[in-house]
């Protein structure tokens, strides 16, 4: 009979001329056509399954009677299209088609662990009643090929129930049991055939002395497991009359030996990887230790981590008895870790390996460690677990299906969400089961094909029905499942500490007051009192602000929590919820701007300079919407606003006090672009340097209008910025380096016109930096400081430019034309600007620099590395004056200035970077050796800066407590735990820049 079109389609064939061809096969000679069509539906890949029943049929005939017979085929044509791998094996094994002469029950029943550990260790010829352990008859090749064919034939078993299952998620937790239970009955089986061999190298009786047990971890440990999976282990071994090495070697014989039968090369391949990288230790530690050297270690040595791992540890193989003590001997300690140090740390680290070492092409596809994958439910579960687990019993148990189940039997998670969350962890786990069981390879990704997506789609239809499933249809269940589940996440492990402290429904779960404090301690808040009271204020009563607040706190609550002090980050959100009352943009922008919203989390959580600008300026909250709003101002547009609020006649305090509340916004706004990431250090250093430019103007505008209403104007002035602040490069709080310049006007008394510069510059130092009355509050008042001015803070504070003049011909030093190469016109005189940069330029950029002059700058940097960085200062942690930091760099490039800006005027720069860019075009020193320092000097710089946004304290050393260097990494853009990592590249970056610097500043070769 001719088969239709309509037919192959309708079954849901996708090749349908290849369809044709193979139904027309000799080795389908004398089936019916039509009724394999109609079975074949059932495959979730009826071309696959097709095409492996063709292929199987030469080597096993037994095949075609099963597609024949309508009570089997639809069972194992479904194998066939849902696994290539285990239609490969049929080929290698064709008496394991029996099973199929038996279709799977709509409802799944698991087989008895028991019986296949009996069944494992029969298939070696191992003796499972035996009193003894159990020694395999084979060994080598035909011992592990024997094991694996029982294994896999096991397998198949399974996964034909599974596949037979009317419910696949009320299967999966029995599935995931038999699997964990069948890698326990393999191991026995690999430690029987491990036990044979070791006979070659030790003496029997010795062998049979040394008693191994096997303790599962991880998803084999809480009979949870993958079809394809690491198998995670720790081995512990006893023996009593054996001396302590000869057992040790016995037992590391016995573990190696057990993963070479389970995963070495042979004739039937390997089942899956043995992975004893939890053990004590890791790598580094002993294979296998004794009961007495494991609590040993746990009792001295252990992280928290190794104790959060041991919450999936049980026996699984080995002797049970040994096994069962190891277990008592970790359950106190498994229990007790949310009391230990580091256990908060831990908690992050363990959120943090979510979504850890994803590549961004993979994030789309991800089913485990994707935003809402399998990894957001069981860090939820086990977290509330450790939490809890402490005083109730009841949650220690190691499944994640079960531990559900008991967190809502004991009021820790909601009816609802707990179904929720159940059901949802189930669907991600058959999805991921039905995935790996195609090529039995361990994998997490959905396909990124329609026609996979598809094939996926068709294994998960309820065997009750044979309809067509689509790939839109399962990727929209898989999006709304991934939705739910970052929902669920901070429904369950928030929600109820606001349920704690406010007025919400009756199904609403409460957690006892303790039970709360301990949730908010694990999520890293030091006084979880505190932040309750927080909780308390922020979702009391009945107006609009405390009900949306109690709608937004759980989502909130877990933002703030990222940060490195949440507890300062929490009283901050607090303090800036009550300061903007019932503002409708505020509320509006952290309900519906999540980005904000997030932003503002974090930054209260990690800035105590941010936080403490944002309470007396919470207004400014709103830029966090907008990154447009954070684009900090032009000087052109801080110049104009401070010079239309100086136009209202206003008097001096008030105008300078508008001036600096201005420079305060503006600060802020920069470091909130900062954070989020809006600015980069160069943009950040210019727009810092424009601000204060900005408020020195406006200041000098304000000292002149005084002066100017007692006395006459006598002469111009003008302000140069001298150092960082010359290079458009400073830091936060940065002092302004400066020097005064006057020019009398034609015909004014010249001594007369110098005392007025002086008490206008007098003047300016205070208007800027002096305490006002009342208090600029959280102001970072900004020092004036003019010691860089010809013969420092002994010369004159002001001087004329013909007064400059005479001084840099007749007695300049050679510090003070290294220290012009920063200067450029800051405020004042646009005309007197000009004319003393005019002054200046030939002496910085085009005097001769003979060996004596560079032999005496060697010699200043000298005295400065000596005598300037403070006593008992590290210098390889000095962020300023330390080994290869900013001073080395700064140094270098003024040198590279001073010799070579008369011949490559591209040299003639105030900014360090363009100066360094520069140099490198001008092949001065390599470009390899630039790029260089521009990382030491970057780094530093932006190390500087993070310190005093991070810590509100103004430092030039690279932070030594654990908690400021993590939040400085944070800052500087280093993922969370990884101040370490940034602490070693600023190592590894200043001693590398230290290396060029001598190489070029003191001529030191290698």
């Amino acid at each position: 009979m001719q088969i239709s079109t309509r037919q192959l389609i309708s079954s849901g064939f996708d090749d349908l001329k290849r369809a044709k061809r193979f139904l027309e096969d000799q080795e389908l000679e004398g089936i019916d056509h039509a009724a394999l069509v109609r079975h074949l539906a059932y495959a979730a890949d009826p071309d696959q399954a097709l095409l492996a029943l063709i292929r199987i049929i030469p080597h096993a005939p037994a095949a075609l009677a099963l597609a024949k017979n309508a009570r089997t085929a639809p069972g194992f044509l479904r194998l066939l299209g849902a696994s290539d791998a285990l239609a490969n094996f049929l080929i290698r094994a064709p008496e394991a088609l029996e099973i199929f002469e038996k279709p799977a029950p709509a409802e799944i029943v698991g087989r008895d662990g028991q019986q296949l550990r009996a069944q494992m260790l029969r298939a070696v010829g191992a003796d499972p009643a035996s009193g003894i352990p159990p020694v395999a008859t084979v060994s080598g090749e035909e011992a592990y090929r024997t094991l694996r064919v029982a294994y896999r034939t096991a397998l198949l078993s399974l996964a034909h129930r599974d596949l037979g299952a009317a419910d696949a998620l009320a299967a999966m937790p029995v599935v995931g049991r038999e699997l964990a239970d069948l890698a326990a009955a393999a191991l026995d089986g690999a430690l029987a055939i491990s036990r044979a061999e070791a006979a070659g190298r030790f003496e029997a009786q010795d062998i049979a002395e040394v008693r191994l047990a096997v303790i599962g971890m991880g998803k084999c440990g809480a009979s949870e497991l993958n079809y394809v999976s690491d198998v995670d282990v720790i081995y512990v071994h006893s023996s009593e009359g054996l001396e302590e090495q000869l057992a040790l070697g016995i037992a590391r014989e016995l573990a190696t030996g057990i993963s070479r039968a389970i995963d070495a090369p042979g004739i039937e391949p390997g089942l899956w990887e043995v992975d004893a990288n939890l053990r004590p230790e890791g790598k580094d530690g002993a294979l296998s230790r004794t009961l007495e050297s494991h609590a040993a270690y746990y009792a001295r040595w252990a992280a928290s981590w190794e104790f959060q791992a041991l919450l999936k540890a049980r026996a699984i193989a080995g002797d049970a008895e040994l096994g069962a003590a190891y277990e008592a001997m970790v359950a106190p300690l498994i229990w007790n870790s949310s009391e230990r140090e580091g256990f908060v740390e831990s908690v992050q680290r363990m959120r943090r390996r979510v979504t850890a070492n994803i590549k961004p092409a993979e994030l789309a596809h991800q089913l485990k460690l994707g935003p809402g994958g399998l990894r957001d439910v069981e860090f939820t579960v086990q977290l509330l677990q450790l939490v809890h687990g402490r005083v109730d019993e009841t949650l220690r148990v190691r499944s994640t299906t079960g531990a559900i189940a008991a967190l809502s039997l004991a009021g820790y998670i909601g009816r609802d969400d707990a179904a929720k969350f159940d059901d949802s962890y189930r669907f991600l786990r058959v999805l991921e089961h039905r995935i790996q069981l195609v090529n039995l390879r361990r994998t997490h990704q959905m396909p990124h094909k329609e026609y996979g997506q598809r094939v996926l789609a068709r294994a998960l239809r309820s065997t009750l029905g044979v309809e067509l499933s689509t790939a839109a249809g399962l990727l929209a269940r898989w999006g709304e499942t991934k939705r739910l589940v970052r929902q669920l996440h901070e429904r369950i492990f928030y929600r109820p500490l606001l349920s704690n402290a406010s007025n919400l429904s009756a199904d609403e779960v409460r957690l006892s007051p303790e039970a709360a404090q301990s949730r908010l301690r694990a999520l890293g808040y030091i006084d979880p009192k505190a932040a309750m009271r927080h909780i308390e204020a922020l979702t009391g009563g009945m107006r609009r602000r405390a009900s949306l607040q109690r709608q937004l706190l759980p989502v909130l609550l877990g933002w703030i929590a990222e940060g490195v002090d949440p507890d300062a980050g929490l009283l901050g959100f607090r303090r800036l919820s009550e300061s903007l009352g019932e503002s409708h943009w505020y509320l509006g922008m952290l309900r519906d701007s999540k980005g904000a919203a997030e932003r503002l989390c974090k930054m209260l959580s990690n800035s105590r300079f941010v936080t403490d600008l944002l309470e007396v300026s919470p207004e400014s909250t709103a830029w966090l919407g907008d990154d447009k709003l954070l684009r900090p101002l032009s000087y052109e547009a801080l110049s104009t606003e401070i010079s239309s609020k100086l136009k209202r006649n206003l008097a001096p305090e008030q105008a300078i006090r508008l001036i600096r509340v201005i420079r305060r916004r503006e600060i802020l706004r920069i470091a909130l672009a900062d954070g989020a990431a809006v600015v980069d250090l160069e943009q950040m250093g210019r727009a810092l340097a424009d601000n204060d430019r900005a408020a020195v103007r406006g200041a000098l505008e304000v000292a002149q209008r005084t002066e100017f209403a007692v006395n006459p104007q006598l002469g111009e002035f003008l302000v140069v910025a001298m150092g960082r602040q010359g290079g458009h490069e400073i830091g936060y709080c940065s002092d302004a380096d400066v020097l005064f310049v006057q020019r009398a006007f034609d015909g004014a008394d010249p001594q007369a016109a110098q005392e007025q510069a002086i008490r206008i510059a007098t003047s300016l130092g205070p208007l800027l930096g002096r305490p006002m009355v009342p208090a600029i509050q959280a102001e970072p008042r900004l020092e004036i400081d003019a010691a860089l001015r010809p013969e420092g803070k002994s010369g004159p504070l002001v001087r004329s430019l013909d007064a400059y003049a005479e001084y840099y011909r007749r007695w300049s030093q050679l510090w003070e034309q290294q220290a012009l190469l920063r200067a450029t016109p800051m405020a004042g005189s646009e005309e007197l600007g000009v004319d003393f940069m005019a002054l200046v330029d030939p002496l910085r950029y085009e005097q001769h620099m003979g060996a004596e002059q560079v032999k005496e700058i060697r010699r200043i940097k000298a005295r400065v590395e000596a005598e300037r960085l403070p006593r008992g200062a590290e210098p390889e942690r000095h962020l300023k004056l330390g080994r290869g930091s900013l001073s080395d760099v700064e140094w270098l490039v003024q040198l590279m200035q001073l010799q070579h800006a008369k011949v490559h005027p591209e040299l003639r720069t105030t900014s360090t970077l363009p100066a360094l860019a520069a140099i490198a075009k001008a092949e001065i020193i390599p470009a390899d050796e630039v790029e260089l320092l521009e990382q030491a000097w970057s780094l530093a710089s932006r190390i500087r800066s993070a310190g005093l946004i991070c810590t509100g304290r103004i430092s030039d050393v690279l932070p030594k407590a654990w908690r400021d260097m993590e939040a400085v990494a944070r800052w500087c853009g280093y993922a969370p735990g990884e101040a370490s990592v940034m602490e070693d590249d600023y190592f590894k970056a200043t001693r590398r820049a230290r290396q060029v610097f001598e190489r070029y500043f003191y001529g030191f070769e290698d």
